[in-house]
């Protein structure tokens, strides 16, 4: 019973990874244009409620379109398929990546530094971030999360000897700044342990 609920479940949390930051990305489009309402209303009983659902049929209609996307990807033909279709179509559209890092890191199956934890100096103090990319010249995007709205904050362009990236799972940083700072000491700790290491770790992420 546990190898079925964890094939099912690997399957599901596969699909949720590809299919979450095509919608998310889709939204943000459709958002950009001023035409939500008409065209995001066959789309809105697909999606969970960070993403809320009408419905338990829509949940489950969601879930099995999930645990497809993540079976066929699963297999060698599916994941060469989806890597050229993903190449050619979704890392094209605006904010793709960025929600594909996002739920990479939810999903604890990160492949690239976007949206590591990080503390970030800013002005005097050290201050809970995320990592969203490097730039050609060296120098990191930094998102600064807004207490206690994760998802909301201000971006910086900061030199790499003012980022620590942080060896922390993305759900402590977010549990951390959602509750207003509690367990900053933790990543502190994280940020002590890794300084004699931390250039070579942001080259490497």
């Amino acid at each position: 019973m546990k190898k079925v609920w964890n094939f099912v479940m690997g399957r599901l949390l596969a699909g949720m990874i590809i299919l979450i930051p095509i919608y998310l990305a889709i939204l943000l489009l459709l958002k950009a244009s001023q035409s939500l309402g008409a065209l995001l209303k066959p789309l809105a009983k697909f999606i969970p409620d960070i993403l809320p659902f009408e419905t338990d049929l829509s949940l489950l209609l969601a879930l099995v379109a999930c645990f497809l996307v993540g079976l066929a990807v699963r297999t060698r033909w599916g994941q060469s398929l989806w890597e050229k279709i993903e190449a050619a179509i979704f890392q094209r559209v605006p904010g793709y990546e960025l929600f594909r890092g996002l739920m990479q890191r939810l999903s604890g199956s990160a492949r690239d530094q976007a949206w590591r934890p990080a503390l970030a100096e800013i002005e005097d103090a050290l201050v809970p971030a995320f990592i969203i990319e490097e730039l050609n010249d060296g120098h990191l995007a930094v998102f600064v999360p807004s207490i206690p709205t994760p998802l909301a904050g201000a971006v910086y362009i900061l030199v790499p000897e003012r980022v620590h990236p942080l060896d922390v799972p993305f759900t402590k940083m977010l549990s951390t700044v959602s509750r207003w700072g509690s367990g900053s000491k933790d990543l502190y700790a994280a940020m002590e342990k890794a300084k004699p290491t931390e250039s070579s770790a942001v080259k490497t992420s």
